[in-house]
């Protein structure tokens, strides 16, 4: 399965040049947030692969326009063609902005998913807006990411971890791609590719 994966700016050579070459064979798109909403929407119109999506800190307009023909998997597991992937969106509360949350927050929400996650017998691949804690997050409130990420890998052994939010221009050590026990993690933004 091809997946194309999405976070924080639209890449041009999809949305303002497009090139269809960058859509050829993908079964799934999946959006870490912080992407305008008609980005998305403008994507549905030359595909066919669904475009599932989370929440960054900056999608306070969703709830009014959300992206059209896509489908929000916020705290929920979604599952195409036998691949499970959870959703949860947001960032570490740093003002009273939307899509944040205090650790035990999070915490929380993950404990309210815990019988979809029975049910489920986990997931393989877990979406998020930000990073896990030091593991690609950087030093600031904004940008540190969530220790119980961590604890959801430990625990379910998911194939991925995708998430957006640390941007590339923010960090001079910035990598796409590492490891965590037997989780490969990728930073999505602009664009990059999944294969499973």
């Amino acid at each position: 399965m091809k997946i194309l994966l999405l976070a924080d700016q639209a890449e041009p050579t999809l949305w303002e040049y497009l090139d269809r070459r960058k859509l050829e064979g993908v079964d799934l798109i999946l959006s870490c947030g912080d992407l305008p909403a008609s980005y998305l929407s403008f994507l549905t119109c030359f595909t066919n692969a669904p475009i599932l999506y989370i929440h960054g800190n900056h999608d306070g307009k969703y709830e009014k326009k959300p992206p059209e023909g896509c489908i929000c998997i916020e705290d929920a597991i979604y599952v195409h063609e036998g691949v499970r992937i959870l959703g949860l969106g947001g960032c570490m509360r740093y003002n009273k902005g939307p899509h944040q949350y205090t650790e035990k927050q999070m915490a929380k929400r993950v404990r309210k998913l815990w019988f979809r996650l029975w049910r489920s017998r986990g997931f393989d691949i877990l979406l998020t807006h930000s990073p896990a804690y030091q593991l690609g997050d950087d030093t600031d409130l904004a940008h540190r990411g969530f220790e119980v990420f961590r604890h959801l890998m430990d625990k379910y052994k998911p194939k991925a971890f995708v998430h957006g939010h640390v941007h590339q221009s923010y960090r001079y050590d910035f990598k796409r791609e590492r490891t965590y026990g037997d989780t490969r993690i990728i930073n999505a933004c602009g664009y990059t590719y999944l294969e499973l």
